[in-house]
């Protein structure tokens, strides 16, 4: 589960940043093509956050859609699923967005 690897890569950025500030609540953006499973991420932080200034902290995730554009009819269309194709049929597809991962909001005490 790579999961517990990314999440615990988050509390260590937040606490780099923060030292022992304590934090109410953390907002997470993962986009639905980042083939990271948020109700993972849930638990890890849950697991992860216990004896840190995160311990007690709510966790937001916002789950953006994915976009793409296909490179042989022009079209741009939205995406859930991590399959990248084209409703022409095409496969030969660029993602716009979905696949990011990042913190957007700390929320401290």
């Amino acid at each position: 589960m790579h999961e517990m690897s990314i999440t615990q890569s988050v509390v260590d950025a937040i606490v780099a940043k923060l030292g022992e500030q304590p934090v109410r609540s953390v907002r997470l953006e993962i986009g639905r093509l980042s083939g990271v499973v948020p109700d993972s991420v849930r638990f890890c932080f849950d697991v992860l956050c216990t004896g840190t200034s995160l311990e007690g902290a709510a966790l937001e995730i916002d789950e953006p859609a994915g976009r793409a554009t296909c490179r042989d009819c022009g079209e741009e269309f939205g995406l859930d699923d991590p399959i990248l194709l084209c409703p022409c049929g095409s496969a030969n597809v660029e993602v716009l967005a979905g696949r990011q991962l990042r913190i957007k909001s700390v929320e401290v005490v």
